[in-house]
């Protein structure tokens, strides 16, 4: 699977992920008052508003981009019927020639993992007959639990050819208070990506990248080159750019000198764009061409950062 996230990559020149992130207050008031005459205000005219919008952005941007990132509690938060739409919302971009990484963030003991794993990278069995579930390309996993929360998902990895993006430094501002703690004298997020490095080992690509990536956040760019180092076969999902502060020049050093091995995630900084002053222009009528632009900036803004590294 990360051999297809590469072509995706260099198919469209944008090693960009779009976050499918949905709030009720990105969508615009059109969508909203549509989905709430047909469904009234319930949840489940909350998850047609949501569906229309992110359709709309879909459409946007699929040709632009290699990937997208719903992030599952965006869609949870309106029970099962978000969920129906965390479904509808894969099967559509997969449609649309996207790839698709669950963020689910998922790791616990090893029963309850191997459930998890099936049921959003692999099949269940029902009777004589197999289904799959959310059926994500890649899914994010807490290392937390260790090997018993890990194992299970690279197994079906393995079995279904997915990808996996191991949590290792994260964008949010008090991640430190765990994952910088010195052990052995070294910051445990360095013990953890040394870690991801030996199950990637496990589990390489026909090329020279591992379908276990790693996730370290933009907002820690010099973190980001001590990890690039250590985990030079890992894929790194780096979120954080655009709203929380990362931007092109703080992101060179999770690339290797390929010009690959990370991919930038933006989420309401695309999908929201229109709320931004820099678009507000499109109003909301127009927010998918708003997403659009923010995408074709994203782009520039990061070529341009590898260009000067050159």
């Amino acid at each position: 699977m990360i051999e297809k996230l590469i072509s995706g990559i260099e198919k469209t020149g944008a090693p960009i992920v779009v976050g499918l992130d949905p709030m009720l207050s990105y969508v615009p008031e059109q969508i909203r008052q549509k989905a709430y005459e047909e469904f009234g205000e319930t949840l489940q005219g909350a998850g047609e508003a949501i569906w229309q919008y992110n359709k709309g952005i879909i459409d946007a941007v699929c040709d632009l981009v290699p990937a997208v990132k719903p992030q599952i509690a965006m869609y949870e938060q309106f029970g099962i019927e978000g969920l129906k739409v965390f479904h509808r919302t894969i099967q559509y971009c997969k449609e649309k020639g996207l790839l698709v990484i669950g963020d689910i963030k998922r790791g616990d003991i090893g029963s309850t993992s191997a459930a998890y794993a099936a049921g959003h990278l692999g099949r269940v069995q029902v009777g004589t007959k197999q289904y799959r579930g959310f059926d994500e390309d890649f899914a994010t996993v807490n290392p937390y639990l260790g090997s018993d929360g890990v194992n299970p998902f690279i197994q079906v990895c393995k079995e279904e050819d997915r990808g996996l993006f191991i949590l290792v430094k994260t964008s949010n501002p008090s991640s430190g208070e765990f994952q910088d703690r010195i052990t052995d004298g070294r910051p445990l997020y360095e013990l953890v990506g040394e870690q991801v490095a030996k199950w990637g080992e496990s589990c390489m690509g026909t090329g020279a990248y591992s379908e276990i990536g790693a996730v370290v956040g933009a907002t820690y760019p010099e973190m980001g080159r001590t990890l690039r180092k250590s985990m030079p076969k890992a894929y790194i999902l780096v979120p954080g750019y655009g709203a929380q502060g990362g931007k092109g020049a703080d992101l060179v050093h999770f690339f290797n000198e390929d010009g690959l091995g990370a991919i930038i995630n933006s989420s309401r900084g695309i999908i929201a764009a229109y709320q931004q002053e820099k678009y507000a222009s499109y109003g909301e009528a127009c927010y998918a061409d708003a997403a659009r632009a923010a995408v074709l900036d994203m782009k520039n803004d990061i070529a341009s950062a590898l260009a000067e590294r050159k």
